[in-house]
């Protein structure tokens, strides 16, 4: 199986420019690239997808180059609905030196085979005038409105400012092919027109023979049509700092039978023939979920490293069967990250807490559940309808955890 072959069976690919002429030059190394826009100082698993893409690629024996849009960032890809809200320089200056560390995790910038570069190092000294004569004018407006993400706006109406987006993003595949010799761009499914104008671009200014590619991956979505990506916390970010390594690896292990083994195809490293074990697996004995926990475990691995993808097995574990006094407070506070929270005083009565903390509705179902022994405070059975919380006892004389049953935990923050 060719490279180009593995990436049709792995779902990676959608849309193609010159697809004929684009196999063969691929029987070579050749320079592709993405774009990444700095909209926030941090990636997130909506990202995921196209840097794995760049490591496949580098890994297969091409150059890669991640392009951080210092420029583009400032202007924003047209989205469906609504214009973007413009951030100021120094945002996005700070948001694209976050992301170039973080694409350093994923690709190895110093095998000499991958690049970081910022469009701002272009974008940012050309003059108005520059940008009319020497690139507006190949341009025609009335194909530019045709375009899908320029036409879905022409309703509700688009700024100037987002209408030039696309042929700024031309010229970055421009300078990439002049200074690079970049011949391919990447990109997700939305991007297909912006990918045809780059391809365009380069042709009309060195001429109709001149080779370049495009290709768009299909965008990853739910099975059952939701945003992929979307949690009822928020954003899974690939930064240790916004989404804890254990959160990261439940995120993966929640995957749904419909969802799992499309999202190895695209995102696992591993081989074909081992997704479709997995796949097998998850027909004939779904209630283990190994796809799942194999999944997780990679993606933790390769975000979050091997160090921190033990400390969210550990946190799993323990949570599952253990003591949680096997853990240490960090690694508690990861593991309840989102569990519920209140404020309690020191001495307060285990009754008040259960009662104020909306963890039981009266204080005669909290004597109840206290007298049958089905309240834990810090992994220890409390049956003493006397017994009060202790700053002392707590951990890090910061929090103590209240566990309701046999999974309900909470959090009791001093």
């Amino acid at each position: 199986m060719t490279f180009f072959e593995e990436l049709q069976a792995r779902g990676l690919i959608k849309d193609l420019i010159d697809e004929e002429n684009l196999k063969e030059h691929l029987q070579h190394p050749c320079t592709v690239y993405i774009g990444f826009d700095p909209t926030a100082d941090c990636l997130h698993v909506g990202h995921l997808q196209q840097i794995c893409i760049l490591k496949r690629w580098q890994e297969a024996g091409h150059n890669v180059i991640a392009l951080a849009g210092g420029a583009t960032g400032m202007i924003g890809d047209p989205k469906p609905t609504q214009e973007r809200r413009l951030l100021s320089a120094d945002e996005i200056k700070h948001n694209v030196e976050a992301i170039k560390v973080q694409l350093g995790n994923f690709l190895d910038f110093n095998s000499g085979t991958a690049n970081l570069v910022d469009n701002h190092d272009w974008l940012g000294q050309m003059s108005l005038i520059d940008f009319l004569r020497d690139y507006g004018k190949y341009f025609n407006v009335n194909y530019m409105i045709n375009k899908d993400t320029i036409a879905k706006r022409l309703e509700t109406g688009i700024s100037f400012t987002e209408f030039t987006y696309t042929i700024l993003q031309a010229i970055d595949f421009l300078q990439l092919y002049k200074n690079y010799g970049c011949t391919i761009q990447l990109g997700g499914s939305d991007q297909w027109g912006n990918l045809v104008s780059g391809t365009d671009l380069i042709r009309k200014v060195c001429g109709p023979e001149t080779k370049v590619y495009g290709i768009t991956s299909p965008l990853l979505t739910k099975s059952d049509g939701g945003k992929f990506g979307k949690t009822e916390t928020g954003t899974v970010w690939l930064s240790p700092e916004r989404t804890s390594a254990y959160e990261f690896y439940q995120f993966w292990v929640n995957t749904s039978d419909a969802d799992i083994i499309n999202y190895m195809k695209r995102l696992s490293f591993m081989s074909l023939d081992e997704i479709y074990a997995y796949e097998e697996k998850v027909k004939t004995c779904p209630e283990k979920r190994e796809a799942q926990k194999a999944f997780a475990a990679e993606m933790t691995k390769l975000v979050h490293g091997e160090a921190a993808l033990e400390d969210a097995l550990k946190i799993t574990e323990t949570f599952f069967k253990g003591n949680i006094n096997d853990l240490t407070p960090a690694q508690l506070k990861a593991g309840l990250a989102n569990a519920k929270k209140f404020k309690v005083n020191d001495g307060d009565l285990l009754i008040d807490c259960l009662v104020n903390g909306h963890i039981c509705t009266s204080k005669r179902e909290a004597r109840d559940l206290i007298s049958q022994g089905s309240i834990q405070v810090n992994g220890q059975k409390q049956n003493s309808l006397e017994y009060k919380l202790s700053k002392e006892a707590a951990y890090d004389n910061e929090f103590s955890i209240i566990k309701k049953g046999k999974k309900n935990y909470f959090v009791c923050e001093f």
